[in-house]
């Protein structure tokens, strides 16, 4: 059987830290920026934990 292959599109947008997170961005800073505001912008800064749900199918996807 052959090696499992890195989803391209997950290793782009999920990073694995060294304790075993996986972290994601938040979602909304791309565009329509003036409808937000800037509180939601600052909320919505760094990294944040995926859901559980979510790590089950990117431990699959990231082939770990």
């Amino acid at each position: 059987m052959p090696k499992m292959k890195t989803h391209s599109g997950a290793k782009k947008r999920i990073k694995i830290t060294g304790s075993g997170k996986y972290m994601r961005r938040q979602a909304g800073r791309g565009h329509l920026k003036l409808a937000k505001g800037k509180h939601v912008f600052r909320r919505r800064a760094g990294l944040v934990n995926l859901a559980p749900g979510d790590r089950r199918i990117a431990k699959k996807l990231m082939a770990k």
